[in-house]
Parts: C-alpha cells; sequence; structure tokens
C-alpha cells in the first residue's frame, strides 16, 4: 500500500472567496475528519495532492505544524471544465483499523477466440486494514469458454482482506462473439436507421417555398 507525505497547513479563513485565494496560490482546501474529531481545515500543495491522487486509496501522511496524521481521500471535486482539484475531503485513520474501500478488479489472460469478456464489476468493495489496502484484486481469464460466469464469492482476496460486496454479484462473464452475419445485420439495420432519419429531416422543396414566402409577408407586414 502507497503512502505519501504531504505537507499541510491549519486554514482558518473560509468561503469561496478564501478558497479562490487558496486555489491561485496552486494549493488545495480540505477537510480531515472521523474518530469523532471536530473536523479540521486545511490547505494542502495541489501539485503533489494532484501526483498523490493517481494511486487508488492512496495513504496520506499529513504533516505540518502540530499536524501528524494518516487520511484516505474520500471524496475528490475537480473543476468540471479544466479538471483541476478544487477540495478533497480526507478520512482519518489509525494503523490496525477497518476501512471500507473500493479496490480495482484486473483481469490477465484471454478467453475463448469464440467469445468476448464482458466485466460487470470493474470495482470490488472490501474490508480491509487500514495502512494494508491492496493495490487491486486479480482474475485469470486465459481460456475461459462462453457462458463462464465469476461472482464475487469466486475471487481470491488478498490475506486480510473481507468481502463486503454481495457474494453472488457477477463480476464478469464470457458471451458469445457475434458472427459475420450477426454485423452485417446490425450494420444494414444502422444503415437503414440513418437514412430512414435522413428522410424524415429533409425539407420538401414546396414547403421551403411556403415558409419564404410567409416569412417575406411577415416582413412586409412588420414594414408597414
Amino acid at each position: 500500500m502507497s503512502e505519501v507525505r504531504i505537507a499541510a497547513e491549519s486554514r482558518t479563513e473560509f468561503g469561496k472567496g478564501a478558497a479562490r485565494r487558496i486555489r491561485r496560490a496552486d494549493k488545495v482546501p480540505a477537510v480531515l475528519y472521523g474518530h469523532g474529531i471536530d473536523p479540521k481545515h486545511l490547505t494542502l500543495p495541489g501539485h503533489e495532492l494532484m501526483i498523490a491522487l493517481r494511486t487508488p486509496n492512496v495513504l496520506i501522511r499529513l504533516a505540518g505544524e502540530g499536524i501528524d496524521e494518516i487520511a484516505l481521500p474520500k471524496g475528490v471535486q475537480r473543476d468540471p471544465i479544466k479538471g483541476f482539484i478544487e477540495h478533497v475531503d480526507l478520512l482519518l485513520v489509525k494503523r490496525g483499523e477497518k476501512v471500507t474501500v473500493e479496490i480495482p478488479v484486473t483481469t490477465v489472460g484471454e478467453v475463448a477466440s469464440d467469445g468476448i469478456l464482458d466485466v460487470q464489476l470493474p470495482q470490488l468493495t472490501v474490508e480491509a486494514e487500514a495502512t494494508h489496502i491492496p493495490e487491486g484484486v486479480e482474475v485469470d481469464v486465459e481460456g475461459l469458454e462462453v457462458g463462464t460466469q465469476i461472482t464475487a464469492a469466486d475471487l481470491k482476496l488478498p490475506a486480510g482482506t473481507t468481502l463486503i460486496a454481495e457474494p453472488d454479484t457477477l463480476v464478469l462473464h464470457v458471451i458469445a462473439a457475434p458472427t459475420e452475419e450477426q454485423l452485417a445485420d446490425e450494420l444494414g439495420e444502422s444503415e437503414e436507421e440513418a437514412e430512414e432519419a435522413a428522410d424524415e429531416d429533409a425539407t420538401p422543396e414546396d414547403a421551403s417555398v411556403e415558409e419564404s414566402g410567409e416569412g417575406a409577408e411577415a416582413e412586409e407586414k412588420a414594414a408597414e
């Protein structure tokens, strides 16, 4: 499990104006909560935080004057257009305690040549020790035949990790690859639908003339 040290400063200014000033200084406003403590308002360096958040479930060691805590990111707000981090919520954790997180499901290998792998659950909800959160769970799909299903209960979880998702939740299955005839039929249907839509959107020539005449009459009346 990755742990990243980030310098943290206590924050005493609040509101939209204060948040804008913080962001202009390439920093990010944050809130630390958990374990029954009053929320702590912090300011974190934007670039270091952005790099840290590239790792799922990264542990962040907050270090600063009067601050020495370990936290998990639980909510990240980003600018909808530019994508930069506007605010982050951090959950205070202690070594040895259990936390509920989502870990990625990855696959290795290739299914049978007549099949297509359909992943239904790319993230799996588990419980793990806060400082030993697994990076993910790996599924070997090599040679799986059409019709094969793998549920959450079938996964081999890392040591110390407990499944929280329902055991019968479908994680992935192998479906039949479409035949050339099916692909051709689908392509033909798509072309027909496109032609029909184009015909519906097309305006008859006489209708255009009528509309032009009505517009001209309206302009003449307006001029009078």
